[in-house]
């Protein structure tokens, strides 16, 4: 009977471990992938409802000084939040409507909020640039 040496066996193993590391990257990597796009695909209905609506920048003004200034300055230009006047450039409106009502970076709270009034204070917010 014609039997693998021990350091044969040692090495068959090496190359199966290191093709199954590679297979398990691959799929992870095309698991998170799939994830990502089909994240990008899913629309929230608030998110989609808010943009729909033409938003007043003076009712978002009142919303901005009822609820924001504490922590954005009474002017929008930073407190403990930050300031407030270039965001809609550097962010789009889906973001920041995610950002107010999910408060996604702490200790921003997150806010419940009717779809026109979310519109309204984007309203303000594209005033301030």
């Amino acid at each position: 009977m014609n039997t693998p040496s021990s350091k044969a066996l040692i090495n068959q193993d090496k190359k199966i471990s290191s093709l199954r590391i590679f297979l398990l990257a691959t799929a992870t990597v095309a698991i998170l992938i799939l994830f990502w796009t089909m994240g990008s695909f899913k629309e929230d209905p608030f998110i989609t409802e808010t943009l729909s609506i033409q938003g007043e920048a003076i009712s978002g003004s009142k919303l901005f000084k009822i609820n924001c200034v504490g922590c954005h300055g009474i002017s929008a230009q930073g407190f403990v939040g930050p300031d407030l006047h270039e965001a809609t450039q550097e962010m789009s409106d889906k973001k920041i409507i995610n950002q107010v009502i999910r408060g996604l970076t702490p200790p921003m709270p997150s806010f419940e909020i009717e779809p026109q009034s979310m519109a309204d204070l984007l309203a303000y917010l594209h005033t301030l640039n």
